[in-house]
């Protein structure tokens, strides 16, 4: 017999599918698409090497102490419990994606990373196509928004691995107001790629970044990070455009060294507890935004709200 949270998950899996009918000519661009932050990063590579991107401080930190820092940053870079597909069945629409080449790597395989290496992105696509080939009414949202160790020749084979993946169901460019479910699934379209970087001028399926803007709020302050976002929220919705809401408590450094041994979970996720958090992440569903979380918050937070009354 299939428990009611499984139940609940099949009818979050086909979300898109089961919107009323006056919601299908709606541009997409008013819908609130729930989304993840970090996507990948249920997945951390303890033995791989460190990140391009990250400072000498940490290439140094990660030298001296070996496989000990590694465990350290792992608890701080992770901001996902679920992979690809769990994430979509549960509803999930807008990947937040960041690409790297391993140092010293012949093969010059792509990868997720977050400070340390994730899977490889070509597991992770296939993964999102092989959910999309089963509900044939579902739209993703794929931001691919930094690149670290990249040259030309790694941006052409991100290109060729994204036809090979989803062919058919790649979106070319048009206006943002003309993207309704109707629309798409009229085309048989399910998947936007927004890619920051020139080569998406040169490639007709690839959004220019600037299509998808993404303000940060970068403050561990509950309050601030309500503020920063009505205020984004205001100005993105007379714009008319795509844009993300950062539901992002950001760690400093003084924080990491308060709670070095507890990681980002417990450290940061105790302010998702505050009513005034509470009610500002259930309001956002209701708004024309892409919001993300850390933590599947939204989950966190109805048992917060459970055990409240």
């Amino acid at each position: 017999m299939a428990s009611s949270h499984g139940r609940s998950d099949l009818r979050f899996a086909d979300w898109m599918a089961s919107l009323p009918q006056s919601m299908h000519t709606i541009p997409l661009t008013n819908l609130a698409i729930p989304g993840s932050h970090d996507s990948f990063s249920f997945y951390i590579d303890e033995a791989s090497p460190v990140g391009p991107e990250q400072p000498e401080t940490v290439q140094n930190f990660v030298s001296v102490f070996g496989t000990v820092a590694k465990k350290l940053m792992r608890k701080w870079l992770a901001t996902q419990t679920m992979n690809f597909m769990s994430q979509l069945e549960a509803g999930i629409r807008f990947f937040d994606l960041r690409i790297s080449t391993k140092p010293r790597d012949p093969e010059n395989e792509l990868y997720f990373a977050h400070g340390l290496f994730s899977a490889t992105v070509r597991e992770g696509l296939e993964q999102i196509s092989s959910f999309l080939s089963a509900h044939a009414r579902e739209v993703v949202f794929l931001d691919f928004n930094h690149f670290y160790g990249m040259q030309n020749l790694h941006h052409e084979k991100l290109v060729t691995m994204l036809k090979e993946v989803f062919g058919e169901k790649l979106c070319p460019v048009v206006f943002a107001q003309e993207v309704t479910l109707q629309y798409l699934w009229e085309k048989e379209y399910q998947v936007l790629v927004f890619y920051h970087h020139p080569m998406a001028l040169e490639v007709p399926f690839l959004w220019p970044g600037q299509m998808m803007p993404s303000p940060w709020a970068n403050t561990t302050d509950p309050e601030k990070l309500i503020q920063f976002l009505q205020a984004s929220i205001t100005d993105r919705r007379r714009k008319g455009t795509f844009f993300v809401s950062q539901v992002v408590l950001t760690p400093k450094a003084s924080t990491v060294m308060k709670g070095v041994a507890s990681g980002l979970r417990e450290t940061i996720t105790e302010s998702c507890h505050k009513p005034e958090a509470i009610s500002f992440l259930f309001l956002c569903l209701l708004f024309p935004v892409m919001g993300f979380t850390r933590y599947d918050a939204v989950d966190q937070i109805s048992k917060t709200r459970g055990e409240r009354h």
